[in-house]
Parts: C-alpha cells; structure tokens; sequence
C-alpha cells in the first residue's frame, strides 16, 4: 500500500500598527486569490486558523446592485425623465461597435484592474 506524502509550505507575514497584513504571494496563488477577493477563516478549537477562498456566487454583484437600485428609484421619481430609443441612434450605435467581439469570461490586464 502506497502512502501519499503531502508536502506543508509554512510561510509569515507582519501585521501593521493597525492590525492589517498582506497576504504573502505563495498564498493568495494557493487560494487562487485575485484584489477584492474574499478571504474565509475557520478557527479551530487549539487555535489553529484556516484561510480558504470565498467563492462568490455570479448573481452577487454590489457594484451592479447599487446601480440598479439608484436606476429604480431615478425612474420611481422621475418617469418624465425616460425617452424613447431612437431607431437612428441603435443604427449608430450598431455602426460603432458593429463586428466587435468580446469575450466577458475574459480576465482584464493587471492594469486594467
């Protein structure tokens, strides 16, 4: 019977003055972390912490929650505002971006981030 030895990879990090740290790169490759992630800590009972990446759900998104409810109330309070799509605006628009492809699973450049 074959034993599978898994190797532990022991690394540190400082906490500031006030209580924050950077998650060391070893980590946040292990947990496949990228910025604004969220980080889940399990405690166990002789102190031991675990770090395991969140994994967000897709329909979670407070970006686009805020936006959507600001959108909901604007139009609550100010129907007189909304206006019609014009035909020769969507044919504009069409001529703008007519043939362009883009791929939204795609992840942004670092700098674009």
């Amino acid at each position: 019977m074959e034993c599978a030895m898994t190797a532990s990879l022991e690394v540190e990090s400082t906490l500031t003055d006030r209580y924050q740290t950077t998650v060391p790169e070893t980590v946040r490759r292990a947990l496949k972390l990228s910025k604004r992630d969220k980080i889940h800590y399990t405690i166990r009972p002789g102190g031991e912490v675990v770090l395991s990446r969140v994994e967000a759900a897709e329909e979670e998104d407070p970006v686009l929650g805020q936006f959507l409810g600001f959108l909901a109330r604007d139009i609550a309070s100010h129907p007189e505002r909304l206006q019609a799509v014009d035909a020769n605006f969507v044919q504009r628009i069409q001529s703008l971006v007519g043939g362009v492809e883009v791929d939204l699973d795609t992840a942004l450049p670092a700098d674009d981030e």
